[in-house]
Formats: structure tokens, C-alpha cells, sequence
């Protein structure tokens, strides 16, 4: 194809433009996005605090599992080597601490991989059919694990601290 072909200029120039977008944009918008997936399934699992930004949403109290919670891990979640108690406390802790450590930008790609295995779990465990959703999910983790968080965050504060 000829490169002074209109169709084969009008493609480089998308291609160059799309380039541009800063990988601190993308690496918040996926911060944000993966947080809210994770922090919303949490608030699902708990009663007496709820937070939700996006529709104003605020009950600061002390939070405690809701009751339907262990029922839903011995029934429906099913994960292996662990107590449904157990599972419920640690998965609603992990959905609401490393959503916030997500969204900060502090410990990032360790908390993105902590949230990976979590959905690896979901994956192979308890939704095997929902490989589109987990798939998502696991792509903007992995992005945020090989790329970071950008500088839009507190670890790019930190590390630009230590460098100093």
C-alpha cells in the first residue's frame, strides 16, 4: 500500500493521536473503575457504613458483616479451604481495603495483584461462566500492576521522594 494513500495518512494519524494518551490518564481512570467494582461489591457484604461517591451515599457508622453475608459464601460462593465465615470477613475486608489503597495510588500494583488473585479465585471458583467479566476486570489489574499507577498518585510522591 502506498504510504500517500489518504486512507493508509488518515490511520497513521489516529494511530499517532491515540498514542498520546497519557498512560497517568488511563492509569486513573482504571484505578477508579477497578476501586468502584470491588468497593460496591463489598458495601453489598456489610451494614451500618456505606460510602458511595459517585451517588452521594453516606452512613458512617460502625460497619458489621449484613446478615445474608456468610449465608451467601456457604451457599452460593462455595470457596474451597475456607470457612464461609472466614471467606466472608477476608473478601469483604480485601473489597473495601485495597479498593482505597487502589484509589490513592499507594501500594498499587501489590494491591492490584491481591484484587487479581481474588478474581482468579471468583473465576475458577464460584462464577466459572463469567470469563467476560472477569476478564475485564483482570486486564485493567494487569495494566495497573506493569504500568503503575501513574503520577496522579501516591506512590509516584513516594518515589519521587526517596529520589530526591
Amino acid at each position: 500500500m502506498n504510504a500517500h494513500n489518504p486512507i493508509t495518512q488518515l490511520v497513521a494519524t489516529l494511530v499517532q493521536l491515540c498514542s498520546r494518551v497519557p498512560h497517568s490518564f488511563t492509569a486513573l481512570l482504571a484505578r477508579f473503575s477497578i476501586a468502584a467494582v470491588f468497593w460496591q461489591s463489598g458495601q453489598t457484604k456489610v451494614q451500618g457504613f456505606a460510602v458511595n461517591l459517585v451517588d452521594g451515599t453516606f452512613e458512617l457508622g460502625m460497619p458489621s458483616l449484613a446478615p445474608f453475608t456468610v449465608a451467601l459464601f456457604t451457599d452460593e460462593y462455595k470457596v474451597p479451604l475456607l470457612s464461609p465465615e472466614l471467606a466472608a470477613y477476608l473478601a469483604t475486608f480485601a473489597e473495601h481495603l485495597f479498593p482505597i489503597l487502589i484509589l490513592l495510588g499507594l501500594a498499587t500494583r501489590f494491591s492490584s495483584l491481591a484484587l487479581l488473585g481474588m478474581t482468579l479465585v471468583i473465576q475458577v471458583f464460584v462464577y466459572p461462566g463469567a470469563y467476560a467479566t472477569h476478564g475485564v476486570w483482570a486486564a485493567v489489574l494487569l495494566y495497573l500492576i506493569s504500568r503503575g499507577p501513574g503520577v496522579v498518585a501516591l506512590d509516584h510522591l513516594i518515589a519521587k521522594k526517596r529520589c530526591q
